[in-house]
């Protein structure tokens, strides 16, 4: 039996499907590349002159900074590869609603270690009162373009 349309745009369920899966897997592969950078970046500073000479607190920033953005990498490349080990399991929306949680966990923790970036390159340049002042506003900067922006109802307006 042939599948019926489910929505508005004329699509059955199991082409919506296919439709969020690959603007999901295309949103990735903008947000990848960065994190990848950051985590590259951030590789290198220890091994860096004068890397030796950081405070306790720049240290601990540092580490947390490296572990959350391997974090955000594992949690954004996951759905890849939860597709390539499930793509004949016919599972299509268990994919998509999994691969939805683990981009929205990466882009958390991408985040945290983008604020983190700002705290510690803050602190060794400026000291503690530009640290407060660059972290806390590198933090509003996410939450409010990442995570409150998308929730807004009728900020375009209507079409």
């Amino acid at each position: 039996m042939p599948s019926r349309p489910s929505d508005d745009r004329g699509e059955t369920e199991s082409q919506r499907l296919d439709r969020n899966l690959l603007e999901l897997l295309n949103e990735l592969r903008v947000a990848l590349p960065g994190v990848q950078v950051l985590f590259a970046f951030l590789l290198a500073v220890p091994f860096q002159r004068g890397w030796e000479q950081v405070t306790a607190f720049q240290r601990d920033v540092y580490f947390a900074t490296l572990c959350c953005a391997l974090i955000a990498i594992a949690l954004m490349i996951a759905p890849t590869a939860y597709h390539r080990l499930n793509f004949r399991a016919r599972r299509k929306r268990e994919l998509v609603m999994i691969s939805n949680r683990l981009a929205i966990a990466g882009i958390v923790f991408l985040a945290v270690a983008l604020v983190g970036t700002m705290v510690l390159i803050a602190d060794v340049l400026f000291g503690a009162v530009a640290t407060a002042v660059f972290g806390t506003v590198s933090a509003l900067l996410f939450l409010l373009l990442w995570f409150a922006l998308p929730k807004l109802k009728d900020l375009g307006g209507s079409e």
